[in-house]
């Protein structure tokens, strides 16, 4: 298998011929095509079929990505420990029997089998087979605390989850360390079986405040890339923190590469952490709403903060399902120097 894929290189501080773009559901809804492919499946068992997952899951490539990220969800790992979740409207994964109490704590099994989430260690086999080498493919995680929040019923209310936390506290920690090890585990088994490199999702962490972010998500983000670079030191990570306003701790947490929200200055963090690779970070409200020629003029501007060096471009989060296509499409070229 090649080991020269542009996006490995540059995720490894390598020399690259131009920067390389992927973005972040990029396999998604505002894609006619994944529509055409899931044909009215529910999100779960979608993703439980291995050949339609692995077929919207490489969809991306036509558009000229360099890297593919296999379509699954980061509830996929809890459901697997033996939390079933369903996918509801305008709430999301929804948990079958949400955690409360330390007997459904002691539920979830900490080591999941492979056995378990088998038909994501099939969906990364069978993409792999598919691409035959000619893009990476990248595997992910979802951090303890966002997962937890999940876990738990209460999602993106942090309302709700600092409540919770506040009420259950040995609860609360029990399910994050319970989801930490579970997570080193799942990673490590991934990469051991062909992903490329991975991305550490931890989407709601961006709105605690420092102090839940030192004990709820930096102690947990620095644990866990940790144990899998020991385990796979060839294997880059990413670290996704949305629109953090602790870029510091980001920078710290041992990912090397840090992805940016829109309100990150990306020249700014080049300046200041030399050593690391950037990902992003094109505001995906542009490809939502704005123009091809608009969507090419953001490209261009972060291309030019970035340097052309240690930088991966993507968005600040992912493609939204009202995003066109056609913008989509303006956005690779963009970045593949081709308008």
């Amino acid at each position: 298998m090649p080991t020269d894929h542009l996006l490995l290189r540059a995720a490894k501080g390598e020399s690259i011929e131009r920067v390389p773009v992927w973005a972040m559901r990029q396999a998604g809804r505002w894609d006619p095509e994944f529509q055409r492919v899931r044909a009215g499946q529910d999100f779960f068992s979608f993703s439980e079929d291995v050949e339609r997952a692995a077929q919207v899951s490489v969809l991306p490539a036509r558009f000229g990505v360099d890297a593919v990220i296999l379509f699954y969800d980061i509830t996929t790992l809890p459901f697997a420990m033996g939390l079933p979740f369903a996918l509801q409207p305008e709430k999301g994964p929804m948990p079958d029997r949400p955690i409360r109490t330390m007997a459904d704590l002691e539920r979830l099994n900490p080591d999941p089998h492979p056995d378990s989430y088998a038909h994501i260690t099939g969906l990364l086999a069978r993409v792999r087979q598919m691409l035959a080498g000619k893009l990476p493919v990248l595997v992910f995680a979802g951090a303890p605390f966002t997962v937890a929040s999940y876990c738990i019923g209460t999602g993106k209310d942090l309302a709700a989850t600092r409540a919770f936390a506040a009420e259950n506290p040995k609860v609360f920690a029990g399910l994050m360390d319970r989801l930490g090890h579970a997570t080193v585990g799942f990673v490590n088994t991934m990469l051991s079986l062909g992903g490329d490199a991975w991305q550490l999702f931890d989407s709601w962490a961006g709105k605690l405040s420092e102090t839940e972010y030192d004990t709820w998500a930096q102690k947990w983000h620095v644990d866990i890339l940790a144990k899998t670079a020991k385990a796979n030191p060839d294997k880059p990570s990413i670290l996704f923190v949305k629109e953090s306003p602790y870029l510091d701790k980001l920078c710290a947490a041992g990912a090397p590469v840090v992805s940016l929200g829109e309100h990150h200055n990306l020249a700014e963090a080049r300046s200041r952490w030399p050593h690391l690779v950037f990902q992003g970070n094109v505001p995906e409200r542009i490809l939502r709403t704005g123009t091809p020629e608009e969507v090419r003029q953001a490209v261009k501007n972060c291309l030019s903060q970035g340097g052309g060096h240690k930088h991966i471009l993507n968005l600040n989060h992912g493609v939204d399902r009202a995003t066109p296509p056609a913008n989509f499409q303006a956005y690779v070229d963009a970045a593949r120097g081709l308008i």
